[in-house]
């Protein structure tokens, strides 16, 4: 068993991005004044972040809703290496004594090719391990969202890790990931972004009085339509711009207005209620046509994506935000993340109007 004499954070990540999300962590906590190292392998799917020195406040000062390639973020308890497979209970048992009382328990494995096999395992291991979690009152014989939740993280048949997360400070879905569904009237898989992105990025006080029928917005690059028809689904009112065509079935709605039109030239006669936006194009420069909506007064609120490079993808996340947020001149909500259907990209929520 590994002995944590400093505090440490697992965080899941898309698999690939292990070394972006150490470089954002390390970056983050030395910021907030706080040393450490990160152990990131390539394509686990998860790192492991460890403060260097005891008793710093290494939790606060990476907030979950900041980061933008976790998927998940928990404080690791221990990890556990050599488990007999005949046996694996006994040694998270004996680890947990003491350890408090939790609402909910995950037995998960990293999104990654060597965590896929181990799902099959999770399971079963958790139907064994819940029931002696709650007979030694480590469990809340019902589920608890409000008490912190108990993290199993698989990674081999005797290997795992044992990790807290708190509520809030947290995603709500085992593994980090939202499960949703394509439906076939979509006209692109890329709806479930959008989708993905207002669940994940919006607090439900949010999506309650942000998202409303009747609402004006604007979809820049819309063809074939996969966001315009996520907007029609809310009762939207859209204007879409895009040299290509869109789906047949949206001009049906009659809440569409495909305008055939370059979306980097392009500008609304009326403010907009929403302005989404998916195109693949130079991160910075989408960056910069965003703040020009800000600043302009084009619309309240917007989701866009930035295509990141194949290298030091933090480094344009951070350049390419920060481009954003100068060029605005608008106080901004800002949060962006990298959605479990996003690929070589990130997802971001900007609104005007408050401190982001």
């Amino acid at each position: 068993m590994a002995d944590l004499t400093t505090p440490a954070l697992l965080c899941y990540c898309r698999a690939g991005f292990e070394a972006d999300l150490a470089a954002e962590l390390t970056e983050r906590a030395a910021l907030a004044g706080i040393g450490g190292w990160a152990r990131a392998g390539r394509d686990e799917g998860y790192v492991l972040f460890h403060a260097a020195e005891a008793g710093v406040p290494l939790v606060q000062a990476l907030p979950f809703r900041e980061l933008v390639f976790a998927r998940q973020k928990a404080v690791l308890l221990a990890e556990l290496t050599g488990l007999d497979p005949k046996d694996r209970l006994t040694p998270v048992l004996d680890t947990l004594q003491g350890a408090g009382r939790y609402g909910e328990l995950w037995v998960e494995h990293p999104d990654s090719d060597a965590g896929k096999p181990l799902s099959a395992l999770a399971r079963a291991f958790g139907n064994a391990l819940r029931p002696a979690l709650r007979k030694r009152g480590f469990l809340t014989n019902e589920a608890d969202p409000t008490r912190s939740r108990l993290h199993v993280c698989l990674l081999g048949g005797d290997h795992l890790m044992l990790a807290r997360s708190q509520p809030g400070d947290s995603a709500v879905w085992p593994q980090g990931i939202p499960r949703l569904r394509l439906l076939g009237e979509a006209p692109s898989r890329s709806a479930l972004k959008l989708e993905e992105a207002l669940m994940v990025l919006l607090t439900p006080r949010e999506r309650e009085t942000l998202i409303k029928p009747g609402m004006r917005a604007t979809d820049l690059g819309a063809a074939p339509g996969g966001w315009t028809w996520v907007l029609t689904r809310e009762h939207m009112r859209v204007t879409a711009i895009d040299n290509g065509p869109l789906q047949a079935a949206l001009h049906d709605t009659g809440l569409v207005d495909h305008q055939r039109a370059d979306a980097f030239r392009w500008q609304p006669d009326t403010p907009q209620d929403w302005m989404v936006c998916d195109m693949v194009e130079q991160p910075r420069r989408v960056a910069e046509r965003m703040a020009t909506w800000f600043r302009e007064g084009w619309c309240r609120h917007a989701v866009f994506n930035l295509k990141l490079p194949m290298k030091k993808r933090w480094n344009e996340t951070r350049l390419s935000l920060d481009l954003f947020t100068d060029q605005a001149q608008v106080p901004l909500t800002l949060r962006a993340r990298q959605l479990y259907h996003d690929r070589e990209e990130i997802t971001v929520f900007a609104s005007a109007g408050a401190g982001g």
